[in-house]
């Protein structure tokens, strides 16, 4: 039985544009890449009214202590690192960027609300004759106080720092800049060789795919992604990458990002990307982690960004870094499953509240109520 098209359609099965179109309503399936509806999803946050859990958060988490996968829960789902791989792509061009200002370094590693001084510093990196050759889509500044009044433009995007650097380095290292963001140039292949740097010569993603900016993005698990980012410890006085976010912890995200506030919670010993569809990265210097921590959270959903900060607060909180809980949302109140954390830090787990003084629980009264 075929897929059923409105008629005529140009995009029914054997039309010339149905390659460009699923084949059915349900998805492929492919040998290997497991889909959503079949990975062991775990509840990571759930909000309840008055005792009843309304909505739960479920995801995936990964503790790696060197290359040393040390706690995982929510399944080692198979998913693709977006923008919380951007310090390991700009890695391939940090002996470029090196006389660079440390703005100019951190808006590179950015994924930015398109404020001002983000367009200023990513606008920066190229001459104003240069600025045509970025491909980032047109878009508008992530944030927004009041009435809707600009235009489209290719700099507000938020990864218009990432591809403004990338341009930079390839002009210093005499590589071509048209079709910078296509897998088959120099740019993928340099990145390629970074990651293998920390899964290994062998390893090969099993889904290369067009991330929304245009460049490429790969599929790793949750694991390998927490072993990548414990490497970023490992490696954090080889370049500049790591000061360079700790320097401007507002250029990497913005006014009240998540990454951006654990980059100043974390007082150097912690570097922290977002990623798109629900990823955060999180590298931890700690004496207990001599060989670097790397901790990943997969949200299932997609973004949700007052979900993820719970649980960052925890993981972060049980090993001693104070990170605030988020603004209140006029919502439930929120409760953290245990399983996001190693077993040994659940005593320490249960003294960090996701509330504060001037949040109070609001959906209840304070008497008891007969049907």
């Amino acid at each position: 039985m075929s897929i059923e098209h409105d008629t005529p359609s140009a995009v029914e099965p054997g039309r010339p544009g149905s390659a460009m179109y699923p084949d059915s309503p349900l998805g492929e399936q492919v040998e290997g890449i497991p889909t959503g509806r079949e990975v062991a999803w775990e509840p990571l946050v759930d909000y309840r009214r008055n005792g009843v859990s309304e909505t739960t958060i479920h995801g995936a988490v990964a503790w790696s202590h060197g290359d040393e996968v040390i706690h995982s829960f929510g399944g080692n789902v198979l998913c693709y690192g977006r923008s919380m791989m951007k310090p390991f792509m700009l890695k391939a061009f940090t002996k470029e960027l090196e006389d660079a200002t440390w703005e100019q370094k951190a808006i590179a590693v950015a994924s930015h609300n398109g404020d001002t001084e983000h367009v200023a510093a990513a606008q920066s990196l190229l001459f104003e004759e240069e600025w045509p050759l970025m491909l980032t889509p047109l878009d508008v500044p992530l944030i927004q106080f009041g009435r809707q009044v600009r235009r489209p433009r290719r700099w507000f995007h938020t990864c218009s720092g990432e591809h403004a650097a990338i341009l930079h380095g390839c002009r210093k290292k005499g590589w071509n800049r048209a079709g910078y963001t296509l897998p088959t140039h120099e740019v993928f292949h340099a990145y390629m060789r970074e990651i293998r740097t920390y899964l290994g010569e062998d390893w090969s993603p099993l889904r290369v795919a067009k991330d929304g900016c245009g460049l490429p993005t790969v599929s790793n698990t949750v694991a390998e992604l927490a072993q990548i980012y414990a490497g970023l410890v490992r490696d954090k006085d080889k370049d500049w990458i790591w000061e360079a976010m700790v320097r401007h912890p507002d250029l990497v995200g913005g006014f009240n990002r998540l990454d951006s506030t654990v980059l100043k919670a974390g007082e150097g010993k912690v570097i922290a990307k977002e990623g798109a569809d629900g990823l955060l990265g999180l590298a931890i210097e700690h004496p207990d982690y001599p060989k670097g921590l790397g901790i990943v959270v997969k949200i299932a959903h997609g973004w949700n960004s007052q979900a993820t900060w719970y649980v960052a607060r925890a993981v972060l909180g049980v090993l001693g870094i104070n990170l605030r809980n988020p603004y209140p949302l006029h919502r439930q109140k929120a409760f953290i499953v245990p399983g996001i954390v190693p077993e040994q830090y659940l005593e320490r787990l249960e003294t960090l509240p996701t509330w504060d003084e001037w949040d109070p629980d609001e959906d209840r009264w304070l008497y008891d109520v007969e049907a």
